[in-house]
């Protein structure tokens, strides 16, 4: 296997064009006082060809653009986040939209359901949406973020690390500790589960069913926000752990069936160089039960998900895995299945791979005006999807996959 993915087609940053100069044409025609034949059949039968090709064979080559922002971003989450879906149920971007328009003298837009990126600094913070076929940026006060974001991280889990949250579940890294290399790690992960409150007439407090697991085997959690995923038909915790200097890997946590089943380790792959966990999708064809890592060594592995195994799937080399709980991948849904979004490493290139086929192919590559950093996130389905991705010189770049406007 090569040590990086093959060339695709590159983006084309979206600028104003300049005309070339105009040629002296009659000069080209004649030449030393003799008659040069004219390109124009040339021309001609060039348009024709052009127009006899089937409607399906042009292919619109990847625009990017980066947004006008008045900070540099640090930090940004995607529309699957805990922090997008309490944005965009708080009442925060309908005040936003209901300003803009009073400004505008027009009127408020619904953007029910729409998928938002949320992105933060020293100095701002702003929602990222498409609207009208182009991402669009809300600028939002950084204090009013920073307040949601309290809630990604509860009272004693492991600082910087967010909790996943599915339904009345969630799951978080507790128990601060150290891994055999003295970096930060997590003793334990703990689940917690709302249960049914019945009819009464009195407000009670909603009972909360605790587990508090290790991970077992010698190993520590790695500092990295688990997830939940459908395994089976049944909710499952995804996470990575940490076995030795510089080597790792995967648990599953499982239960057999609902609760008050026990919740257990059931599944764990082999150890590894360390894992960093990158996205969960249905990449190989309609089971959703797989996973996407980057590892140390920046090698991107998918892996199949099931009760009692971790089974290791394709694998390709030369990606650049995320820096503790960054975001740097995201499942894009275009139009050619489910994808992956994921950076190049030693390269200013994103590139969507596919496995499709059942090996990991790069299907698109783009380049970027400076290295990934802060995130990458997925707005949208289909044709009119963008890709917002957050570069480590804290600028924005939208990227438009269908050549339309980022």
């Amino acid at each position: 296997m090569s040590d990086a993915p093959g060339f695709g087609r590159r983006a084309v940053i979206a600028r104003g064009s300049r005309s070339a100069p105009r040629s002296a044409g009659r000069d080209r025609a004649v030449r030393d006082g003799r008659p040069r034949p004219s390109n124009r059949w040339g021309v001609v039968l060039a348009v024709a060809a052009a127009l006899a090709l089937p409607m399906g064979s042009a292919r619109a080559e990847p625009a990017l653009r980066l947004l006008d922002l008045p900070f540099k971003v640090r930090e940004m989450r995607g529309p699957r986040s805990e922090l997008a879906v309490a944005v965009a149920t708080s009442g925060l971007l309908p005040l936003v939209r209901r300003n803009e328009a009073g400004r505008e003298g027009g009127r408020e837009a619904s953007g029910s359901g729409t998928p938002i990126a949320v992105v933060w600094g020293d100095e701002g913070g702003a929602i990222l949406l498409v609207e009208n076929g182009s991402v669009a940026v809300k600028p939002v006060g950084r204090e009013a973020v920073e307040d949601l974001v309290a809630s990604e991280t509860p009272k004693g889990a492991l600082p910087g690390v967010r909790r996943a949250l599915d339904g009345p579940l969630s799951a978080f890294l507790t128990g601060r500790t150290r891994a055999p290399d003295g970096s930060p790690a997590a003793a334990t992960l703990a689940l917690r589960e709302r249960q049914p409150l019945g009819v009464t007439s009195e407000p009670k407090p909603v009972p909360v069913a605790t587990t508090d697991l290790p991970p077992g085997d010698g190993a520590v959690f790695a500092p990295q926000a688990p997830r939940i995923v459908p395994v089976a038909g049944r909710p499952a915790i995804l996470a990575a752990t940490v076995a030795g200097a510089g080597t790792g890997s995967l648990v599953l946590i499982t239960r057999s069936g609902s609760s008050p089943a026990p919740w257990s380790v059931t599944a764990r792959s082999a150890p590894g160089p360390r894992p960093s966990l990158a996205a969960v999708g249905a990449f190989s064809g309609a089971d959703p039960s797989e996973a996407a890592t980057v590892d140390a060594k920046g090698t991107l592995r998918l892996w199949r998900l099931a009760p009692d195994a971790i089974t290791p799937g394709p694998e390709a080399a030369g990606f650049l895995p995320g820096e503790g709980d960054a975001a740097l991948a995201d499942v894009v849904q275009a139009g050619h299945g489910t994808e992956l979004a994921v950076p190049l490493a030693g390269a200013s290139a994103l590139v969507l791979m596919s496995a499709q086929g059942g090996a990991l192919t790069e299907r698109l590559r783009i380049a970027l005006p400076a290295p990934a950093g802060s995130g990458i996130a997925s707005l949208g389905e289909g044709a009119a999807s963008r890709l917002v991705v957050g570069l480590s010189d804290g600028r924005i770049a939208a990227i438009a996959l269908d050549g339309g406007r980022p």
